[in-house]
């Protein structure tokens, strides 16, 4: 699919200082001054206030939701072989997982795009080591193919392969989950997908606080704003960093590891979700 494209923005003359509809980016927003700015930055501060209010109340019933206790003794394979799936708490007593879609026999480029943006922004999990929450990522793949692609991408975080391993600990992937361990007894206690899971990928927070926001279709911008594109259009790129899905593109973070050159064979295609 072509990428959305960006419109210049001219210097700042005087004309763009001014509301001249001649010169002015088009479907931007009216210039103000500082003072009128402040105001209409404080009317949408109270709606942003009332939003973090309703998240903490959101958050706080996810606390009380009820628990289903599994046997942690069940057995996933990481780079030491089977582990009991307690054994991933690292003798913490919290801990969040990811399940990372996998695509048997696909190579490093032709795995799932939305699962390599969010494995990404999460590198390092020593601030939720310091608070006593351990992080791992599960997913159904082969553990000689897990652990060619872990090489590939630089991953730190501890991988398991969950293969033929069911719910809670294995199951569908594409989950943010999280488990509490009370001595050897091993709770599920909260689990979501979608855009739930963009609260691992930070990256979405930033853009949605830029003018041109996500640059997706969905988004309800300025009349005469730049078009959206489909969304995570700008997940794959080619090596000119060109967002596209086409012969040559692989996830975005691919393109950072070392001797990394342009793809002529992917795997499947277009966006797995």
């Amino acid at each position: 699919m072509t990428p959305r494209t960006t419109p210049s923005v001219p210097d700042h003359t005087e004309d763009m200082m001014t509301n001249n509809p001649k010169t002015a980016l088009h479907g931007r927003p009216p210039v103000v001054d500082v003072a009128t700015w402040q105001a209409a930055r404080e009317e949408l501060l109270v709606r942003e206030k009332a939003h973090t209010r309703e998240g903490d109340a959101i958050a706080a019933a996810r606390r009380r939701l009820p628990m289903v206790e599994f046997d942690g003794a069940v057995e996933v394979v990481g780079p030491d072989g089977p582990v009991s799936f307690l054994d991933l708490f690292q003798g913490r007593d919290e801990l969040v997982v990811y399940k990372h879609m996998w695509h048997d026999g696909a190579p490093h480029q032709g795995q799932c795009e939305g699962c390599t943006n969010a494995a990404w922004h999460l590198k390092d999990s020593v601030y939720l080591n310091a608070r006593g929450v351990s992080f791992a990522i599960l997913t159904t793949g082969r553990w000689d193919e897990v652990a060619s692609y872990i090489e590939f991408m630089g991953y730190t975080q501890p991988w398991y392969s969950v293969r033929d391993v069911d719910e809670p600990v294995g199951g569908e992937m594409g989950y943010l989950t999280c488990y509490l361990r009370d001595g050897d007894r091993v709770f599920l206690t909260y689990s979501t997908t979608g855009r739930g899971n963009e609260a691992f990928t930070g990256s979405f927070g930033l853009l949605d606080m830029t003018p041109y926001g996500r640059g997706e279709a969905w988004e309800n911008n300025p009349e005469g704003w730049p078009e959206g594109n489909h969304p995570c259009w700008y997940w794959r790129t080619d090596a000119d960093g060109n967002s596209t899905w086409g012969p040559t593109s692989r996830p975005v973070p691919q393109w950072t590891r070392p001797g990394v050159a342009p793809a002529e064979t992917l795997g499947r295609q277009g966006p797995h979700h």
